[in-house]
Order: structure tokens, then sequence, then C-alpha cells
């Protein structure tokens, strides 16, 4: 499962989690640094991204639009990049089980 992390969100996190997903990006990586909510929503339904990001604005557009893409949204507040990472990694199981479902679009982190 590929991640896309919104601009919210270290880019450290595509290496530190490499090995639990494979092919992530950060927007910074593919050009929409500082792309619209929509062109990141866009770019990640046709490339086959999960959007991962700690703003309540992906979620809203999951409601709206629903999957794909599929979103995690992460609330927590600040936060380290460790501490993103590791949460990620703890709720792999989570994640593969929402993308095995299509009637989940949206899985939040707490």
């Amino acid at each position: 499962m590929k991640l896309l992390f919104d601009e919210n969100l270290s880019p450290r996190l595509v290496a530190e989690l490499s090995t639990a997903f494979p092919g992530s990006a950060h927007v910074h990586d593919v050009g929409l640094g500082a792309a619209t909510d929509m062109a990141v929503w866009d770019y990640a339904r046709d490339n086959g991204f999960i959007i991962v990001s700690k703003d309540s604005d992906f979620a809203d557009l999951s409601v709206l639009y629903g999957a794909p893409p599929k979103v995690i949204w992460i609330r927590r507040g600040n936060c380290s990049t460790a501490a993103i990472a590791q949460l990620l990694s703890a709720n792999v199981s989570g994640l593969d089980l929402m993308m095995g479902r299509e009637i989940d679009r949206l899985y939040v982190i707490e």
C-alpha cells in the first residue's frame, strides 16, 4: 500500500516507512508541495495512493466524494516524525483491513 504524505507531515516519513509502505511519497516528491487539496486528491486517486494528513480537509473530502483515494487522518497534536512513523507502523493490520474493504474510506488514528 502506497501512502502519499500531505505537506503538514515530514518528508522523512517516506524513508522511515519504506519497508512497511513501499512506493510511498511525499507531496513535495511528486511536485505538489503548494498544490490545492483537490490537486493532491486527484493525484492520489489517479496513482493509487492513500493520503495521510493531520488536517481534517482530506477527511472532509472523503465524506464528500468517497474513495478512492482512501484517507488516513492522524488526529494527534504536535508530535515527532518518529512518533508518526510509530503510529503508522502500529496500525498496519488495521490499514490492511481498510484496504480490503471497499466501503472503508477513512482511517482515523488518535
